[in-house]
C-alpha cells in the first residue's frame, strides 16, 4: 500500500535554469549550477524509475506500506531516504536509488567506482549511506515509541537500486557480498527470494511479533508527520549575487568661469506653474527604470513586473536576473 509519494522538487530545478541565464556568474558558480541541475535530474529520474516497479508491486499489497522520498532531521543529524517498506513483521527495508551514467565497479574491498569514457572516479558507499540512515531513522522509531509487539529489536534491510540499464561489475561473493545491489526491475525478484530464504521457521517466529495493516499505516503516518523537506531555494554562500564594483570617477577639474555681467530684466519674469497632476507626492516611491540591486538600466515590462507584485519586490524594481532571487 503506498502511503507517501516523492516531493515535488520542480521548483528547485526552474531555480537552477533561471540561475544559468544570468551574465554574471564566474566560472565556479556556472560549473556548479551545471553539475547540481545534472545531479537534481538524474536524481529525479531515478527515483520516479524505482518508484513505478514499487508501486506496481506493492499497490494490492496487505502486508506492507510503502512511502517515498523521506528526510528526517533528529538532534542535527540528516536522514535522506528514497524508499521505505514496513511490513506486518515489523520489517523496515531502507532503499537508496543511484542513477550513474557511467558503469558501476565494486572491488573485494566493498569500494564502489563509476567508469566513464573520461576516467574512473570513486563514490561514496551507498550500503554505507543506508547504514547511517539506519541508526538516525532508528532513534526516531524510538521516540515514536514504534516497537514490536514483543519488544523485540526491530529488524532493517538495505537496498540499492540502479537503473535497469545499468553495467555492475562485482567480486566475488564470498569475497563482498553485493546480492543487495540490484537494478530496480528486479525488486519483485528480489523481495521474493528474500522471503523464501527466511523460511518456514522464521515466519513462524514473526508470527509472534506480527502487526495488523492498520498498525503500520499509523506508523506509516507517524513517519511523514517528521518528514522535513529540505529548501529547495537555498543555495550556497558563495552563490549568492555579488555587489557590481563602481568604477572610481576622476573629480572634474575646476574651470575658470569668465565673470558674468549681471543684468537686470525690466519686466519681471513669470513663475512657471505646473499642473497638480505632475506635482509627485513626497512620500510617493520614485519608479525609475534602474535596478535596485546592480544599478543597471531595466526595460519598461521588467519595472512594471515589480511593481505590480508589491509584496514580492516591495515597490523597488530589479533587473531579470535579480528578480530571480526574491
Amino acid at each position: 500500500m503506498l502511503l507517501k509519494s516523492a516531493d515535488n522538487k520542480s521548483k528547485r530545478e526552474t531555480l537552477l535554469e533561471e540561475l544559468q541565464r544570468s551574465q554574471m556568474l564566474d566560472t565556479r558558480q556556472r560549473k556548479w549550477l551545471r553539475e547540481e541541475l545534472s545531479r537534481l535530474k538524474k536524481g529525479i529520474q531515478g527515483e520516479r524509475d524505482s518508484a513505478h516497479y514499487l508501486d506496481s508491486y506493492f499497490k494490492n499489497g496487505v502486508n506492507s506500506v510503502l512511502l517515498h522520498d523521506l528526510r528526517f532531521v533528529v538532534n542535527g543529524e540528516v536522514a535522506q531516504i528514497d524508499h521505505l517498506i514496513i511490513n506486518r513483521f515489523v520489517g523496515f527495508f531502507l532503499l537508496e536509488t543511484k542513477n550513474y551514467s557511467g558503469s558501476l565497479v565494486i572491488n573485494e574491498q566493498g569500494e564502489f567506482t563509476v567508469e566513464y569514457d573520461d576516467g574512473r572516479y570513486g563514490i561514496p558507499s551507498p550500503i554505507e549511506q543506508s547504514l547511517r540512515h539506519e541508526r538516525i531513522l532508528s532513534r526516531l522509531l524510538e521516540s515514536l515509541d514504534i516497537v514490536g509487539r514483543t519488544q523485540k529489536q526491530l529488524e532493517f534491510h538495505h537496498v540499492v537500486m540502479l537503473h535497469p540499464k545499468a553495467i555492475i561489475t562485482r567480486p566475488s561473493t564470498k569475497a563482498f557480498d553485493t546480492k543487495n545491489v540490484i537494478k530496480s526491475d528486479q525488486f519483485p525478484t528480489w523481495h521474493q527470494q528474500f522471503v523464501d530464504k527466511a523460511g518456514v521457521g522464521a515466519v513462524f517466529k514473526n508470527l509472534l511479533n506480527v502487526r495488523s495493516l492498520e498498525t503500520i499505516k499509523e506508523w506509516g503516518d507517524k513517519l511523514i508527520r517528521q518528514h522535513r523537506p529540505a529548501d529547495l531555494l537555498t543555495l550556497p554562500e558563495f552563490m549568492q549575487p555579488k555587489q557590481p564594483v563602481k568604477a572610481a570617477v576622476p573629480a572634474p577639474m575646476p574651470i575658470k568661469q569668465a565673470a558674468v555681467p549681471s543684468i537686470q530684466p525690466t519686466q519681471p519674469v513669470p513663475a512657471i506653474v505646473r499642473p497638480a497632476s505632475t506635482v509627485a507626492h513626497a512620500d510617493a516611491p520614485a519608479k525609475r527604470l534602474i535596478c535596485a540591486h546592480c544599478g543597471a538600466k531595466i526595460s519598461f515590462p521588467e519595472g512594471k513586473f515589480c511593481w505590480n507584485n508589491v509584496k514580492r519586490f516591495g515597490g523597488v524594481a530589479y533587473c531579470r536576473d535579480h528578480q530571480a532571487l526574491f
